[in-house]
């Protein structure tokens, strides 16, 4: 981010954008002097948009017309919206109601989450699941299905896990594969469990579900490793609605986003160390988010980094009450405590 930039310009630059993310109307100096600074001269504050266009935070689509923000204009304005963040708590009164009638099961939490985060914010929302392997484990139960199949529950602090395995088991076997597991691994995370080979105190012990527990173990390292993403897109459809050509253009892009599973993961990544908890990515820091913007967060329940939450849209979008939403669902779910899920 470019710096030097007076008060005046900073307070013009910031006003014009989120004035243009409001109407997507032109940035002009009468505009700017009619809304927020009525003490200068059209003449002084046409000036001053000349030299934010000259370094490069506005632009002129046509000569003789106004300025739109760029992509560096974009990014001075976000980086000071999360300098100065502050969460209008009264923006989601629902969540804590909401989040309150969640189940145990932590798929569907993260579910919830990306349905109450795609409402909220109008956007196409998109949740990674990529913390599996950090949650500690309290309890794991095996419980046999038909046709060759076993579901297998892993309770930890921040919900519970489940996944089906292929194997042929009895009832028996299960549950005595379930008491051994959790008496061995109780207080470890899901992710010691698959590192390596369980090492057998002995093999009299486990002869009549050691078959089970190698079939969970391989079938949970790729369970782990495969990508879990919950896809809320439907919002983007919204944007269609408008009449402009370049919204038309930038919908085509999200929508192409969102059906790139691969690249999706990769711009999304790891958000569980970030400090800051909202990070935004704009199109020019990754040529997968070319026209588009990212704004991002870890979600964290019962102190765990369980998955990366991103909502995707125009770098023409509401920064501040959708990094607002996205803050007060996420400190929602990370005062879960243990014995609340």
């Amino acid at each position: 981010m470019k710096k030097g930039l007076s008060d005046r310009k900073k307070h013009i630059l910031c006003s014009a954008i989120e004035d243009y993310i409001k109407d997507a109307s032109p940035i002009t100096s009468g505009g700017v002097k009619d809304k927020h600074i009525n003490d200068v001269s059209t003449a002084t504050l046409r000036n001053e948009l000349n030299a934010l266009e000259a370094m490069g935070y506005l632009k002129q689509l046509h000569t003789s017309g106004g300025r739109v923000p760029t992509t560096e204009g974009y990014r001075y304005y976000v980086s000071l919206l999360l300098e100065n963040f502050e969460v209008d708590e009264s923006q989601l009164k629902k969540v804590e109601e909401e989040l309150s009638e969640r189940t145990t099961s932590l798929k569907d939490i993260l579910s919830s989450v990306a349905n109450l985060i795609s409402k909220a914010t109008n956007m196409p929302t998109v949740i990674v699941a990529n913390g599996y392997d950090k949650l500690i484990i309290e309890d794991i139960r095996i419980i046999p299905l038909i046709d060759g199949e076993a579901l297998v529950l892993f309770k930890t602090k921040s919900g519970i896990v489940n996944h089906t395995i292929k194997v042929v088991a009895s009832e028996k076997s299960c549950d005595d594969a379930g008491k051994y597991l959790t008496k061995k691994f109780n207080g470890k995370t899901i992710g010691e469990l698959l590192e390596g080979d369980i090492l057998y105190s002995s093999l009299a012990e486990v002869e009549s579900f050691k078959n089970l527990i190698d079939s969970l173990i391989k079938s949970m390292r790729e369970f782990i490793s495969s990508k879990k993403l919950d896809i809320r897109g439907e919002r983007a459809s919204h944007l269609l609605n408008e009449n402009e050509h370049q919204t038309v253009v930038e919908t085509k892009k999200i929508l192409n986003l969102l059906g790139d599973e691969d690249g999706l993961c990769e711009v999304i990544g790891d958000t569980s160390t970030n400090e800051n908890n909202i990070t935004i990515t704009l199109g020019d820091e990754n040529e997968k988010v070319d026209g588009c913007a990212l704004i991002k967060a870890p979600i964290v329940i019962n102190g765990t980094p369980v998955a990366s939450l991103a909502v995707i849209g125009p770098e023409r979008m509401d920064y501040a009450s959708i990094a607002s939403a996205i803050k007060v669902v996420t400190s929602e779910l990370n005062k879960i405590k243990e014995g609340d899920t």
